[in-house]
């Protein structure tokens, strides 16, 4: 653009007037652009445009003439230069012509060579061509083989059971070589048999898997009972545990040196090696279903199915009884959840936890309903406590693996009042049986061996040293044998209490206690005791009885403590006391009672002798009266038999109660319309029998030990009615019973009406017999006179 403009520029020059005085293009412009090599394009147009390309003509010849003229110039001036330059440049074209000569011989003698090898390679590119057509069959050759082979190892691995193996070798030969397999006809043959081989793959993984739900089904039986075995043996050990511990803790109290103290390590974990059930079909199946793509259908699938099978194991067997069969019927629920424990931990998600939770659900619900049902049913304690124990060691079994097992529980709380009325229905036909065999005599035990057995056994003992035997215990069979009766109900009903919902159930168990002592064994006894064809022997020995089993009622709490588990310093306080022991005490009160009354009624029948006597003697008695011998045997026999079983207190009471009855039958003798007078010689043979019988109550009260009972009353007092109207009787001066200091001290027990009763019988004795004996003052005026008396107060 810029050349343009300066050639534009020299033309206008030109039409202004230049150095050669025409009008036209600028020389200097128009040589310098020639000798830059310009485009002379605008200087033509120029020229036509003003209508003078003549001059533009001109100006190009003046500048040829010119140049013309400067290579003359240079020509001279380099002359011999020039001359030497042709001269060579004459050579060069001779050596040029000789040049190409030898290059067309070259030339020559190559195409004769180069037709040979242009053959050559024309062979050796048809050769290459060749090479790389069989390259590309070697390579669709190899691939088609690996392709077969995959196939080969895809058969292996199904005909052994390696369908992942199969399905990963179809997965590469999907991906990998189906694109770029060349052999069309493979390609399809693969693309059909493909999915023909995963569809039997599936089905064979699902073929193995319902094999396995029915092998699964068959051996949850065998699972459920040896997991519950292994509970029950984890039971015993902790049993065991807590026996050396309370073993340890009694010793300790007991402030023996000789303790051994010594930790044992146990591992308490169950171990669940045994229990051994192969879940490989189920991982197989979800995971070949996962590798195809339906884990979902799968899950389904499997939950389905093992909900079916659950309702089916929740269906009672119709063929058995319940009680034959709830171990099998428990068992096989506790080997279902057991094995859908194991594959929720380790199926990879098969089972979400709350899917096993809807099953557990759905079968607590369903097995709580048929306990209710079925222990409803039941009218027997073992029965009852059979199934009890069988649930709990299924509820910790089941526990272990993180199953609630609390409505279970609730439904076996449920069943403890019932459960209890059962037990003690069948202890009180047990004990009503003993009681009814019993023979009510002291038992005699010959060898040690019955002595431990029906003594220590039941901590009776009075001493703490082995008697000599044969030992005659204080009570009959009946109490060994209710103790037995007893203690098998507390260990009944420990053990149905006992791994249940309760943590602390000894005042359960004390409350039941207290049930079966009161209302069974103490209103057996008090039924026997109340019985109109009791004797006296029978009396005593059952109300010796009932002392012992009071005292029993202490062994009694500390066994039922001792098979909770509580400390013996507990139920040494208030805190572990009966409540039936204040009512076998009380009734041992009764008994007590209804002995004396036995006592008092076979005395009656000797007293009744009293009415043979002569009451009129004409002669003094050598000795008491022929009745009183009677009386006096039967006295010692029961006072014999009375110390050897009955506490002193017991023994006091009915002693005592006798004596003064006695003293009663005495003095209404005295008083009955059978006996018109009597005279001085009765009264000594009544105070001969008083004597007799004063010397028999201080025995008693020595040789008994009632001497060194605190708050005991001396035996003969019992006697003082009977004793002090004697006295007054035989007294020289009667009238001193007036006398309010004497009365109260010589005569405190007699009563006046009777008094006055008594001795307006009294009859002095007829002169005539004066001179047969001791002279008798008579003393009838003197009682005539006290009897004013004592009516005129």
């Amino acid at each position: 653009m810029n050349k343009t403009k300066r050639a534009t520029s020299g033309v206008e020059n030109g039409e202004k007037g230049g150095d050669g005085g025409l009008i036209g293009v600028d020389d200097s412009a128009l040589a310098s652009a020639i000798s830059n090599g310009e485009d002379l394009g605008p200087f033509i147009r120029a020229a036509f445009e003003i209508g003078r390309p003549e001059s533009l003509i001109h100006q190009l010849k003046g500048f040829v003439k010119k140049k013309e003229v400067e290579i003359e110039d240079l020509c001279k001036l380099h002359y011999s230069e020039f001359i030497r330059a042709v001269d060579e440049l004459r050579h060069v074209l001779l050596d040029a012509d000789e040049l190409k000569s030898g290059l067309a011989k070259e030339n020559k003698q190559l195409q004769l060579v180069g037709d040979g090898l242009l053959t050559m390679l024309d062979s050796l590119i048809e050769s290459h061509g060749t090479k790389k057509n069989l390259m590309g069959a070697i390579d669709s050759l190899k691939i088609c083989t690996a392709v077969v082979d995959l196939c080969m190892r895809v058969n292996d691995h199904v005909l052994e059971n390696g369908y992942y193996p199969a399905l990963k070798a179809l997965d590469i030969m999907e991906r990998d070589y189906m694109p770029v397999l060349p052999a069309r006809a493979l390609r399809q043959l693969l693309e059909r048999q493909i999915p023909v081989c995963r569809a039997h793959i599936e089905r064979k993984v699902n073929k193995e898997f319902n094999d396995w739900l029915v092998h699964i089904r068959s051996v949850s039986r065998e699972i459920g009972q040896l997991s519950i075995g292994q509970a029950s043996s984890a039971r015993q050990r902790e049993e065991e545990l807590r026996g050396r511990q309370r073993q340890a803790e009694e010793q300790s109290r007991s402030g023996s040196k000789e303790c051994v103290y010594m930790l044992e390590m146990e591992d308490l974990d169950e171990d669940d090696s045994q229990l051994k059930f192969d879940l490989t079909p189920v991982y197989r199946a979800y995971h070949i279903n996962t590798c195809l793509g339906m884990q979902d259908q799968f899950r389904e699938y499997y939950y389905k199915n093992r909900q079916l099978q659950l309702n089916s194991d929740l269906q009672i067997s119709t063929a058995q009884s319940f009680l034959e069969s709830h171990q099998t019927y428990f068992a096989q629920l506790a080997g279902f959840f057991i094995v859908e424990d194991r594959v929720l931990r380790s199926a990879g998600g098969l089972m979400s936890s709350a899917r096993t939770e809807q099953l557990w659900e759905s079968a607590i619900s369903r097995m709580t309903v048929v306990m209710e049902d079925q222990f409803s049913r039941m009218q027997t304690a073992n029965h009852l406590l059979l199934v009890k124990d069988y649930v709990s060691l299924l509820g910790a079994t089941l526990r272990r693996y993180g199953y609630q097992v609390g409505p279970l529980l609730d439904v076996l709380d449920t069943m403890r009042d019932k459960y209890h009325e059962l037990l003690l229905t069948d202890c009180r036909h047990r004990i009503n049986d003993v009681l009814a065999n019993d023979k009510y005599e002291q038992m005699v035990m010959r060898k040690e061996y019955e002595y431990n057995m029906n003594v220590l056994a039941f901590h009776l003992q009075n001493i703490d040293v082995m008697p000599a035997f044969p030992y005659i215990a204080p009570f009959s069979a009946t109490v060994p044998d209710c103790c037995r009766i007893v203690r098998s109900f507390i260990e009944d009903s420990v053990s149905f209490l006992a791994y249940g919902g309760h943590m602390d159930y000894y005042d359960l168990v004390k409350r039941y206690l207290d049930k079966l002592l009161t209302n069974v064994l103490n209103e057996a006894l008090l039924r026997l005791v109340r019985s109109p064809t009791l004797g006296v022997s029978h009396a005593m020995q059952i109300a010796a009885n009932m002392t012992v089993l009071e005292r029993a009622c202490d062994y009694f709490a500390q066994h039922a403590a001792k098979l909770c588990g509580i400390p013996m310093r507990l139920v040494e306080g208030p805190y572990g006391a009966l409540s039936a022991r204040v009512t076998l005490r009380n009734s041992q009160a009764v008994a007590h009672d209804t002995m004396l009354k036995l006592v008092k009624s076979k005395v009656n029948e000797f007293m009744l002798l009293t009415l043979n006597i002569n009451w009129t003697p004409e002669d003094p008695l050598q000795s008491g009266n022929d009745y009183l011998n009677d009386v006096i045997i039967y006295l010692e026999t029961l006072a014999e038999t009375a110390q050897e079983i009955l506490p002193l207190d017991a023994f006091d009471k009915v002693i005592s109660g006798v004596l003064e009855h006695i003293s009663n039958c005495i003095v209404s003798t005295l008083l009955s319309e059978d006996v018109k007078r009597f005279n001085v010689y009765a009264v000594m043979g009544i105070d001969a029998d008083l004597r007799l019988l004063e010397q028999f109550a201080d025995d008693k009260y020595q040789s008994s030990g009632l001497e060194k009972q605190p708050g005991s009353t001396n035996l003969k007092g019992c006697l003082a009615e009977a004793r002090q109207i004697v006295n007054l009787l035989t007294a020289t001066q009667p009238e001193l019973f007036l006398n309010p200091v004497i009365r109260e001290k010589n005569y405190s027990a007699l009563d006046s009406k009777k008094v006055i009763q008594i001795c307006e019988k009294y009859r002095d004795l007829p002169e005539k017999m004066f001179g047969r004996g001791t002279r008798v003052a008579p003393k009838k005026k003197a009682l005539d006179s006290l009897i004013k008396r004592l009516r005129e107060q």
